[in-house]
């Protein structure tokens, strides 16, 4: 017996072409999504350079607020390390913290205690609520931040009355100090605060935004007058940059994740939604399954030899036993005038199959040998494979 086949030059295979047909709208999403990802980097990359750096003349670098302080006897030194910091605390000092964030917990409470007592002044720039508290204690950072950048004081700090408006808007500030002055607020928030010291005439200066430090946002408003104000009021400004390098009074260990900027991580997170969605995408039904017509012709031996094969890899001889009773019973069926769907049927079958033989015909139960148990080893499988096509020839025998 073969089976029936019709030949045809297709492959089922699909080829280069239906590949890349298939795959050609995600390769270019991915491009896309490189490419955007390389020029955002590239443009973030030099949008930042020298942020907040007195030395930088940059857009965001601030040496144009730097040069303004030196043309009024106030002399600036960079520093970038917490020892640094720390000790120069003094009356006539006053310690600007460029992103009081960046500093861990350990970090943020040995800088508060050098300058708590110390007389001078510190200035903390967009400090969020990750160092707020311990900077600055008593004060609150709100999650929201402002929607207005320009601000008027709406305070009587003699600084932000003199300055007028000034870009401060940002993040808004809450606190519990009944002497600090509130200024610019932002729907009822302030986003500048002047906390006096408790004792000696040292105070902290929270701003909301580091705008008014900006060298091309220094001329816009009132920035430059509140900004020389602010920073001007001591002959010496200590000029603090936080590094991550710098694990002085680092006693909290950050992780990987801590380290990452927000930007990178919500990045990440959206390739990893885009990426489940294409899956999704690509594994929707298309519909039912399509039978295709073999490529080439197979002979019914070889695809019987074939599967024997397979079963004695698996020492499957309980599924070989199982195939061979079950293709006995379905051919035996017809013969003893037994419906097809009752074949397996043990009542229907075996009192049918008992008509048709003699009492002396046969060497087994048909019971047993038709639903019996599998064989224990392939010469069971082997014996009982014979008895099943001797007792077929037996029915079939007029």
């Amino acid at each position: 017996m073969t089976t029936e086949a019709t030949l045809s030059s297709t492959s089922a295979s699909p080829t280069a072409r239906q590949v890349w047909t298939r795959a050609r709208g995600i390769a270019l999403a991915l491009v896309v999504l490189l490419a955007g990802a390389i020029a955002i980097a590239v443009i973030r990359s030099d949008a930042r350079h020298g942020e907040l750096d007195p030395r930088s003349a940059d857009p965001n670098g601030s040496r144009a607020v730097a040069e303004l302080l030196a043309d009024r006897g106030v002399d600036t030194r960079v520093v970038t390390t917490l020892d640094e910091a720390a000790t120069a605390a003094g009356p006539d000092t006053t310690l600007l913290v460029a992103v009081p964030d960046r500093l861990t917990r350990g970090q943020q409470s040995r800088l508060h205690d050098a300058f708590a007592d110390s007389g001078g002044r510190t200035v903390l720039v967009a400090s969020g609520s990750a160092s707020i508290e311990r900077l600055a204690p008593g004060v609150t950072a709100d999650p929201a931040t402002s929607l207005d950048s320009t601000l008027s004081p709406a305070c009587d700090l003699p600084a932000a009355q003199r300055a007028g408006t000034a870009d401060t808007g940002g993040v808004r500030y809450t606190t519990t100090h009944l002497d600090a002055d509130a200024c610019y607020p932002s729907e009822r928030l302030a986003t500048l605060l002047r906390i006096p010291a408790r004792t000696g005439t040292g105070d902290t200066v929270v701003l909301g935004a580091p705008d008014i430090l900006l060298n091309d946002r220094l001329d816009k408003q009132g920035n430059a007058s509140l900004a020389l104000q602010l920073l001007g009021s001591r002959p010496h400004l200590v000029w603090y940059l936080p590094s991550l390098s710098d694990t002085t009074g680092a006693d909290d260990e950050r992780g990987f994740f801590d380290l990452l900027p927000s930007g990178w991580l919500w990045g990440t997170l959206q390739l990893f939604i885009a990426a489940a969605l294409a899956a999704l995408w690509r594994a929707r039904r298309l519909g039912p399954l399509v039978p295709e017509k073999l490529p080439v012709a197979i002979r019914a031996s070889e695809t019987a030899e074939g599967r024997a094969r397979l079963y004695r890899k698996a020492d499957a001889r309980d599924r070989a036993a199982t195939a061979l009773r079950s293709t006995t019973r379905t051919r035996l069926a017809p013969l003893v005038g037994v419906p097809a769907t009752q074949a397996h049927t043990p009542e229907a079958l075996l009192p049918a199959l008992s008509a048709h033989r003699s009492d002396t015909d046969g060497e087994q139960d048909p019971h047993t040998l038709l639903f019996g148990p599998p064989p224990s080893d392939d010469a069971a499988l082997i014996a009982l494979a014979d008895r099943l096509d001797a007792l077929e020839r037996e029915v079939r025998r007029p």
